[in-house]
């Protein structure tokens, strides 16, 4: 029987670690599995420099701790000290903790295009310093914030007042927490929303906050997205652009850098970095404001956004949404042209040449003469559905045509079908369907005169049943053991691999692709690009051949229910090499995405677990007047099946009409595994996966502090004498003044820093304690020892007195280990209170380093979302840390608290996964009844 005992601790201990492990190799996928940074640096040509604008004086009073600024460099710097501005107003607003300084990639990238254009349009850089405040961290300066924004967005427009080409709206770029910022400015009462014109945003968390740790972030984020869905017809005059990181940015996964799906009209736009045209490439959270690719593309639909006539962004919503298209979803290789002449006079007089093949190459080197190879189209059409081009001169001229219904080859007038193509990083690409373009008789591929240029142009046709294959992807639970596999032995030179199944954003993949060719003459490079059809969020990449090149597939945005579309892995490929393709499930990543998901919810299933450890240790003294070991209740106590089930059922029975009307006449919130089970049918089962995440993370957890505070009451016992703890009341003059001072601080700074002062006290008591209780163990151990010495010697002098010096050793000891028992008990009890208190600390500290942070401009932290928190638990704790077991277990209301614990791990679960602010709350309810054990 003990050696079964002794044999489950070190179970429970392998099985946890097991789960402790999984959640660090879900960690590591995310935060250093990804891609290698591709961005290039941006760089100043001359000396960045920062002009302060002068603000009324009830701004700058109402807001001290905020700034505005010009950027500038060099000779543009010095004219503009005098604020005559005659550009094209853009406000930048940083993010969380960001700095106004930012702002200087995209001003020196638009500084030197405007060089370029000798002035003719420039564009003036403003930006905000929020003081680097941790706004995604802390909500209740977000409101501040906005309207501050709205401030200088008049002190902006005031300083172009009377010039030529005055501007009536500023442009905003916003990264992070700015970019919110810039869609809250619609919300405010006052602003008017011709005001903005064009909102980009880089990184934001559109959807919901990273980590919802106070009320007036989640409120905020409410406020705003309800307002962009009911107001969604009123908004068509203002454009908005989001550019998400993609899977380097571990901060801001891009999932949620997505509008909301409800405000998805026709002047909003979503697209991950990944997928941008000449750039295909993720960004970290701070990369994505200095990323050279990126801001070329934003700086370049800057200026095809001007408006010849007013010289400001156009205000024409479909330009707007064609220009960033062009730049930010599929760029032709064409300079952006806002109404391209259908039809384009093939002049010149360049060799015709008859092209009649199904498949074509043709290379140039040094070609001083240009040529035009027509493709009558009549002999293909019977046999083929498909004709595909591609070339490796990137240059931005028109290279392809179509001539309409001619019978002769030597067509004069074609339109124009360069804008159909697409560009991708090794050459551009041409895909036409002939069914959709039954009035064109011929193709024309232009070859124009070249001098030191060497490229090639290929063309084929084809069937597109030919070049499509399916793919079923592997089950989520086959680990990577089983994997599909396809073989493309034709000569083609683009291929469409269906990944059938592949929707859900719990899936993830590894895809292995081998080239292997017959020859080893130089070809040009594979891509190969992962097609996502219902989001903007492709990932290209470019591998030489023949090679082996492996590829991740995994999903930022699961497939919506209306949508039937397919992910394809498109592979442009060489006519003469052979492909093969093996997709295998990669646990690493399944685990990667679960973290990259919810990891942000974590917290809310540790304390359930530690909630229901502290519930079962209460129960344990209820029945045995003993309290159990912490790892040990944990092991009996926290199991999945006391609370997920419960909660499923509540999910389902809101599927009902009646039960909702029941549940929203007792004002009850929305239940958050409802609302994550709609994004995915999968959660029920990811949220097991999550609870147990939790009970191995409360395990170690437990063994941290319990192991800690074997060393510190170590170093205690080595360096000084144990401590003499007295016991006194519970309620004394003393500990009320303690209290009173705890509540003041609350109120008049910061609640945070009373929970952290009330946190330390409670520490330092219970290491008081463990050091006491160690002291007294050895003592008694000790004492032991010698009181056998003592019966031995006075059995040498005399037996007279044997009996009697029993007894009192006896009584002695027995009260001395009756006492340490209590004090054991106590200890373990203190130990679970202070690992729920430590959660509390944790989800509460954010709001203090804020404060800390705006020490200088506020002593009091106002809005504080956990000061009446921070005054009842100083109260409740101030109690608890000078109690024992003893007056617990004597407590009339000891079996009500002991059954507490377990309905508010339920409540915490149902309500706290996405409101993480509402954890405490749960775990203050339950310690409150804890303190009212003591009394009563």
């Amino acid at each position: 029987m003990g050696r079964a005992g002794r044999r489950l601790p070190a179970l429970a201990a392998l099985f946890y670690g097991a789960l402790a492990a999984l959640v660090l190799l879900g960690v590591r996928d995310v935060l250093f599995v990804y891609e290698e940074n591709r961005c290039s640096m941006t760089y100043m040509y001359e000396y960045p420099e920062y002009l302060k604008i002068k603000l009324p004086k009830k701004t700058a009073r109402r807001y001290p701790a905020y700034e505005l600024y010009l950027y500038g460099e060099g000779n543009y710097a010095k004219e503009n000290k005098n604020l005559l501005l005659t550009g094209i107003p853009v406000l930048f607003l940083p993010g969380n903790a960001g700095s106004y300084k930012q702002v200087r990639s995209l001003g020196s990238i638009a500084l030197r295009k405007a060089e370029d254009v000798d002035f003719k349009y420039h564009f003036n850089f403003f930006s905000v310093n929020f003081n680097e405040e941790l706004v995604a961290l802390y909500g209740g300066s977000l409101q501040r914030q906005t309207k501050f924004v709205h401030e200088c967005i008049k002190v902006i427009l005031k300083l172009y007042k009377d010039r030529e080409f005055a501007p009536s709206s500023v442009a905003i770029v916003g990264h992070s927490m700015g970019g919110l910022v810039a869609r809250a400015l619609l919300t405010l009462k006052n602003f008017k929303p011709e005001l903005i014109n064009l909102l980009i945003t880089q990184a934001t968390p559109h959807v919901a906050p990273v980590m919802p740790l106070d009320r007036y972030l989640t409120d905020f984020y409410t406020s705003v997205n309800n307002h962009w869905i009911l107001k969604a017809q009123e908004l068509r005059n203002l454009t908005t652009l989001s550019v998400a990181g993609g899977f380097r940015d571990y901060q801001v996964r891009s999932g949620l850098a997505f509008l909301p799906r409800s405000s998805q009209h026709d002047s909003a736009l979503s697209v991950v970095s990944s997928a941008v045209p000449r750039a295909w490439a993720s960004t970290d959270h701070l990369s994505i404001v200095w990323c050279k690719e990126l801001i070329l593309a934003t700086i370049r639909a800057f200026f095809d956004l001007i408006d010849e006539n007013t010289r400001q962004i156009t205000e024409d919503p479909k330009k707007r949404m064609s220009v960033l298209n062009h730049h930010f979803v599929r760029h032709p290789a064409k300079i952006f042209e806002e109404n391209p002449e259908a039809f384009t006079e093939l002049t010149g007089t360049f060799t015709r040449i008859t092209v009649k093949a199904s498949k074509w190459t043709y290379s140039v080197y040094n070609d001083s003469d240009g040529k035009y190879f027509t493709f009558p189209l009549a002999s293909h059409r019977k046999s083929y559905s498909h004709v595909y081009c591609e070339s490796t001169l990137l240059d931005t001229s028109s290279w392809i045509y179509g001539c309409m219904n001619s019978n002769s080859p030597m067509c004069l007038e074609a339109t124009d079908l360069s804008w159909k193509a697409e560009l991708l990083p090794t050459t551009k690409v041409i895909m036409l369907k002939l069914q959709d373009h039954p009035s064109l008789s011929h193709i024309i591929v232009h070859v124009p005169p070249t001098v030191g240029n060497k490229y090639a142009l290929e063309c084929e046709f084809f069937k597109e049943d030919s070049r499509t294959v399916q793919l079923p992807v592997t089950h989520l639970f086959s680990f990577g053991l089983s994997s599909s596999k396809i073989l493309l032995n034709s000569t083609g030179l683009l291929y469409n691999v269906q990944l059938q199944h592949f929707n859900r954003i719990y899936q993830a993949f590894k895809i292995y692709i081998e080239s292997h060719c017959q020859s080893l003459k130089e070809r040009k490079p594979s891509v190969y690009r992962l097609h996502i059809p219902w989001s903007h969020e492709d990932s290209i990449i470019v591998a030489r051949i023949p090679s082996s090149t492996e590829i991740s597939a995994k999903l930022h945005i699961a497939q919506p229910q209306n949508d039937s579309s397919v992910p394809e892995l498109n592979i442009y490929s060489s006519s003469d090499c052979h492909y093969e393709v093996i997709l295998k499930t990669s646990l690493l990543q399944v685990l990667g995405q679960i973290m990259r998901f919810h990891a942000g919810a974590l917290p809310a299933y540790i304390v359930s677990n530690i909630l229901l450890t502290y519930g079962g240790q209460l129960s344990t003294l209820v029945s045995t007047g003993q309290c159990s070991d912490f790892s040990l209740e944990l092991v009996r106590t926290a199991k999945s099946y006391k609370v997920e089930p419960l909660i499923s059922i509540v999910v389902f029975l809101q599927g009902f009409n009646w039960f909702r009307e029941i549940w929203e006449s007792l004002s009850l919130p929305e239940v958050d595994a409802a609302v994550l089970s709609s994004r995915d049918a999968w959660f029920p089962l990811v949220s097991l996966i999550l609870f147990l995440f939790g009970t191995g993370i409360a395990y170690w957890s437990g063994v941290f502090f319990s192991t800690s505070l074997r060393l510190f009451s170590s170093l205690w016992l080595a360096l000084m004498r144990p401590p003499v703890l007295q016991k006194d009341k519970l309620i004394t003059p003393r500990r009320l003044c303690g209290v009173l001072s705890l509540a003041l601080v609350s109120w008049t700074t910061c609640g945070a820093l009373a929970v952290v002062i009330v946190y330390l006290q409670y520490l330092f008591k219970v290491i008081k304690l463990h050091v006491k209780v160690k002291a007294d163990q050895n003592t008694l151990s000790g004492g032991s020892g010698r009181s056998r010495e003592t019966l031995q010697n006075s059995r040498m002098h005399t037996v007279k007195n044997q009996s009697s010096m029993d007894s009192i050793s006896e009584a002695t000891q027995s009260l001395s280990s009756s006492t340490i028992a209590e004090a054991v008990n106590s200890l373990k009890m203190h130990v679970t209170i202070l690992n729920l208190f430590t959660w509390i600390v944790l989800l509460n500290l954010p709001s203090l380093i804020y404060w800390l942070k705006n020490l200088r401009y506020s002593v009091k932290l106002d809005p504080d979302p956990c000061r009446f928190t921070a005054i009842i638990i100083t109260c409740i704790l101030e109690i608890l840390m000078n109690s024992s077991t003893s007056e617990v277990q004597s407590s009339k209301l000891l079996k009500i608290a002991a059954k507490v614990p377990l309905p508010l791990s339920v409540a915490m679960l149902a309500f706290g996964r996405m409101h993480l602010y509402k954890v405490p709350d749960f775990v203050t309810f339950s310690l409150l009844l804890h303190m009212l054990c003591c009394i009563v």
